[in-house]
């Protein structure tokens, strides 16, 4: 469980490369999974809603604003980390196992698995700089 920022992005990252390289077996068994804690909360009064991405947030606050604009009490709060929930946010979110939302890790392509995490974590520079280049425009990046 880490941030639902592209920093938590990062840590889940180096944890799984962690995982891939000294206990490999519990991926490959399905052992490995990664909570999605919420990046938004959106509220209007009493009515809130969770989300996850930048599109669900923007479809939150249109059920809420129905045509009355973007600024008719509706109350937006990023989440920077799993510090900013309270005990309660965070059990119904990421924790409760009736609602919170698991990614099983698993292995397609063992080869190039390796591959790609000695790539991106490795002491060799260009070719991390050549994939960041090369992919740069599909990456999630917080606002």
């Amino acid at each position: 469980m880490c941030d639902a920022d592209i920093d938590g992005s990062h840590i889940v990252t180096l944890i799984l490369t962690f995982f891939f390289r000294y206990m490999k077996p519990l991926v490959e068994d399905g052992f490995v999974y990664i909570a999605a804690p919420p990046l938004y909360r959106v509220s209007k009064g009493k009515q809130f809603r969770y989300c996850w991405n930048d599109e669900e947030r923007e479809e939150a606050i249109g059920s809420y604003s129905k045509g009355e604009g973007r600024d008719s009490g509706i109350k937006i709060q990023r989440y920077k980390g799993l510090g900013e929930m309270n005990a309660e946010q965070l059990w119904e979110t990421t924790m409760d196992p009736d609602s919170r939302i698991l990614r099983q890790v698993t292995i397609e392509d063992a080869l190039e698995c390796d591959r790609v995490f000695s790539m991106l974590m490795g002491d060799e520079v260009p070719p991390r700089r050549k994939f960041i280049e090369e992919n740069a425009k599909y990456a999630k990046i917080d606002a």
